[in-house]
């Protein structure tokens, strides 16, 4: 239970976040926002604030923000439809009533000749109250109800396709960018809390009944070789220690200004991901205090992190990509557990790892992917016309459906994995 509150805030928080950048970029370059939503299908939760309808929907794989005019209108209004007005205060159309007119007693009932709800926003039409044909102005704000469901219209100002570029690119990007900037904050918060790990072979804090106490290293000693092998920092001497189980080893230390080696029998744990048993001396890195060094260990770890994502998806290029490098909704379930059971401070790192991991997929060059919109977006710059949105939409379409099914595939190789 603790794994799956913990997988639902994770990515609630980041599909929230990523969602948000589209939908506060989107509203500040005018684009009419219909929906923010957290998951996907049927809804179980919806509020409408300025203009925008906020819904958390039941299946928990994701969120959009649906924005006007990136699909075609639904609903169209031809010459001879019979409909419903609503005015307001300064007799302007505020509601135009499709269908179940009867229930809107207070709606003036006119036939159609012309209509524009994008551009000059007006309703010319006949009535039987009055003679001849009578035009209506109609309000930007006002909202098409069909089936007692109001959506507001959408002006063509106000459309996605409206928009520049380098406006529709904005919003588009700032959605992955929110990804990384969280990923940042995260771990700029975490690196206050908690201290930053310096990268230097100092030994820290160590661990009660640890090899490294038994043999008398003490916190402060700067490690300079590992049986002969010198070693420059953390990561060469954790190498290096790794490679020695539950064996006698001679730990070269710089104590004082003076330097000395001292010989350490090694304990030893099982690397699932190695899968063989590795050295411990049950030692800690040095941890320093200081909101500039947080700063800067925040956008450190955020590149090195993107660096090993891109490394991963690089071996697509040179084949030696596997189904196993990558995890679906069981999978990442599973990690989520194994860092909640490190604790909090695992888990808040294994977090912003996942805003990094998000931002990163987002921008592959995929349809129905933000990097497959950018895609778009960049060739509309380049031949100076939008591509044909049906033919867009189409190709997005089919991108998700087999973005779907690979995730089927990857969820199925999870499911193995797990009960291997």
């Amino acid at each position: 239970m603790d794994t799956l509150i913990a997988i639902i805030v994770i990515f609630g928080v980041l599909v929230a976040v990523h969602e948000w950048g589209h939908l506060f970029v989107a509203k500040k370059v005018g684009i009419l926002c219909r929906e923010f939503a957290i998951g996907f299908g049927p809804k179980i939760f919806s509020t409408k604030k300025n203009e925008t309808v906020y819904t958390i929907r039941l299946l928990p794989l994701g969120g959009f923000v649906r924005m006007a005019g990136e699909d075609p209108e639904t609903v169209q209004i031809k010459p001879g439809y019979e409909i419903g007005l609503v005015f307001n205060d300064r007799h302007k159309v505020r509601q135009i009533i499709v269908n179940n007119k009867a229930k809107h007693p207070e709606a003036k009932v006119v036939s159609v000749e012309r209509i524009d709800l994008e551009n000059r926003l007006f309703i010319e039409a006949y009535s039987d109250d009055e003679d001849g044909l009578k035009k209506y102005d109609v309000d930007e704000q006002c909202d098409l109800v069909v089936d007692e469901k109001a959506e507001q219209i959408a002006p063509y100002n106000r459309q996605f396709q409206s928009k520049k570029p380098w406006q529709k690119a904005l919003a588009i990007f700032a959605g992955p960018f929110m990804n990384f900037f969280l990923a940042f904050v995260i771990l700029v918060g975490f690196g206050v809390a908690n201290g930053v790990p310096q990268n230097d072979a100092a030994i820290g804090e160590l661990t009660e009944d640890s090899p490294a106490r038994e043999a008398g290293l003490k916190e402060g000693d700067q490690v300079t070789a590992i049986d002969g092998k010198e070693v420059e920092n953390w990561e060469d001497m954790t190498l290096a220690i790794q490679e020695h189980p539950n064996e006698e080893i001679s730990v070269e230390v710089v104590r004082n200004g003076k330097t000395m080696t001292v010989p350490v029998e090694t304990s030893s744990r099982y690397d699932e991901f190695a899968e063989k048993e590795v050295g411990l001396l049950g030692v800690m890195r040095v941890i320093e205090h200081s909101p500039l060094m947080a700063v800067q260990y925040g956008a450190s770890q955020v590149y090195e992190v993107s660096m090993l994502i891109f490394d991963v998806l690089s071996m697509i290029v040179t084949g030696e990509f596997s189904l196993d490098y990558l995890s679906g909704p069981v999978g990442i379930y599973n990690y989520t557990g194994e860092a909640a059971a490190l604790g909090m401070a695992v888990l808040v790192q294994w977090a912003a790892m996942l805003s990094v991991n998000l931002g990163i997929v987002n921008l592959l060059p995929l349809p129905a992917l933000d990097g497959g919109r950018l895609l778009f977006i960049i060739a509309e710059a380049v031949r100076g016309k939008p591509i044909d949105p049906q033919k867009e939409s189409m190709i997005h379409f089919i991108g998700f459906a087999l973005l779907f099914l690979l995730m089927l595939v990857v969820t199925w190789n999870d499911i193995n994995k797990f009960f291997m």
